[in-house]
């Protein structure tokens, strides 16, 4: 196994992509690989104000003439980058988990995962079809077309540092708009990595930008411009909250992915072992730093003790360490600051009055990184700060119910609602938890925690706001509709 440690003088500069051009931003930060911090995985530059409102303005030219170009020059575009993706996620996946800290089988799925996203959305270009429609006027007929909303803007998160700015970034193209993307500040190797792969396409000028730097200033300055058409964030609700209001102050279409805090219910007649396994995948996958980890594990009470044991036992042989290293199931956190927050919120629920029944501790391990053991606590109640606000580790809580119309209850009091799952062998259980969860994507027998790229995705209340991400709902919102009225 290597580690790729580099130095920071042989650490190369990577710039800014801005209206067709690579060009150095004001400064560069240090790429740190969260396993080993002594790994430089590059310098990134940072874009200044001005240089934010320059790609919006290139991608405003080059957008007019992405528009007019033909369904297939589209289409071999978004299937080249999806091919050269697949065909390096090997090298994509490890740069990955490099800066990220999820495992290498998850860096790499990521990639693969972000190429298919380019060919389902090349396929799409081609799946084009207006509507027409009769008129109630004699002799007048209707076509509804569908235009390209214009300059997107897409500010993506840490947690997945590829296939969420992909999922934004390929309908967006797809749809003959132009982007100005603004990554996550803790990866920008993924983004210029993409931003690479896509440049090398023939698009016209400006219709892809890459601009790095914090959400403070670069972040704001695209959120508050009124040259933008449309804007699609994923990140906290707080940031989310303030999207919403400096978008709709410029009248800019708006979509927003945030936080959530999901659930997943052991029914009295569960499969143990799949029960078990659903929780682990979703509650500890990616270090827990998902926004569809279930960090709420709602059981009844007549298995609560079965279950809190074998979900005890299964944390007992993960082994946490170095993301690239063979056999870890479990990397770490992605930074110093993510670390300190996972570590008080387990304090803080055993003051509440919960039990740490297994981990929540810092790791060492052979390298300099930020590990943690995955952490179960049990004796916790819904209204406990750990169960109300989104904490994005590997902390799960165990909540006890009677039955399932108390565990339906706590499952839907809260504030968010992106996912829900339950385990069950009742068909009547499993339709009346379909029917009567708050949240954007139910799961029976299921991880709460893997969604599939060809059907929307998306959550309720505090989760969502905006049309659907993801699968043909994406049209929806990259695209404008205009109604046209023909008398011959």
């Amino acid at each position: 196994m290597s580690h790729h440690t580099t130095t920071a003088t042989h650490a190369a500069a990577h710039d800014l992509y801005i209206d067709g051009q690579w060009v150095a931003g004001q400064g560069s930060i240090a790429n740190l690989n969260p396993s080993d911090t002594r790994d430089v995985i590059g310098h990134y530059a940072q874009a200044s104000v001005d240089q934010v409102a320059d790609a919006i303005q290139a991608a405003k030219r080059g957008q007019a003439q992405w528009a007019q170009s033909g369904l297939e020059q589209r289409y071999s575009v978004l299937m080249a980058i999806g091919d050269e993706l697949i065909a390096r996620k090997a090298e994509l996946g490890e740069l990955l988990a490099r800066e990220e800290g999820k495992t290498l089988a998850e860096g790499v799925g990521e990639v693969h995962r972000s190429g298919q996203f380019f060919h389902y959305y090349g396929a799409e270009v081609l799946r084009q079809i207006d509507e027409r429609a009769d008129s109630v006027r004699p002799g007048v007929e209707v076509e509804v077309r569908r235009e390209p909303v214009g300059v997107v803007g897409v500010i993506s998160p840490w947690n997945f540092p590829m296939a969420t700015a992909v999922w934004k970034i390929a309908p967006a193209l797809a749809f003959g708009n132009s982007v100005v993307f603004k990554p996550a500040n803790l990866v920008p190797a993924s983004a210029w990595a993409l931003a690479e792969i896509i440049h090398r396409q023939s698009l016209p000028a400006g219709t892809f930008n890459l601009v790095m730097g914090p959400g403070s200033s670069i972040g704001d300055e695209l959120i508050s411009s009124p040259d933008i058409h449309a804007l699609s964030f994923t990140g906290s609700l707080e940031v989310g909250r303030r999207v919403a209001a400096a978008t709709a102050a410029n009248l800019v279409k708006c979509q927003l992915e945030m936080g959530s805090k999901n659930a997943l219910i052991i029914a009295d007649d569960a499969d143990m072992e799949l029960a078990v396994e659903a929780a682990f995948n979703g509650a500890y996958s990616g270090t827990g730093q998902k926004c569809t980890a279930s960090s709420r594990l709602i059981v009844m009470e007549s298995v609560h003790d079965e279950f809190v044991e074998k979900l005890t036992q299964r944390l007992s042989q993960v082994r946490v360490g170095h993301a690239l290293e063979e056999g870890v199931h479990m990397g770490p956190a992605v930074d110093a600051k993510q670390l300190e927050s996972n570590l008080s919120w387990v304090q803080r629920a055993q003051q509440e009055g919960a039990t740490l029944v297994c981990g929540g501790e810092r790791v060492e391990c052979a390298t300099d990184g930020y590990f943690m053991s995955p952490a179960l606590l049990v004796n916790t109640s819904n209204d406990m700060a750990i169960n109300r606000e989104e904490i994005f580790g590997p902390i799960a809580c165990v909540i006890k119910v009677s039955d399932a119309e108390e565990a339906i209850n706590v499952l839907n009091d809260t504030h968010f609602g992106l996912t829900a799952g339950i385990i069950t062998n009742s068909l009547k259980l499993a339709s009346s938890f379909k029917a009567r969860a708050e949240t954007g994507c139910v799961m029976v027998n299921l991880p709460t925690a893997g969604t599939d790229y060809h059907v929307p995705f998306g959550g309720r209340k505090a989760s969502s706001f905006g049309p659907r991400e993801q699968g043909r709902y994406a049209r929806e919102f990259y695209t404008v509709v205009k109604t046209c009225y023909i008398k011959a």
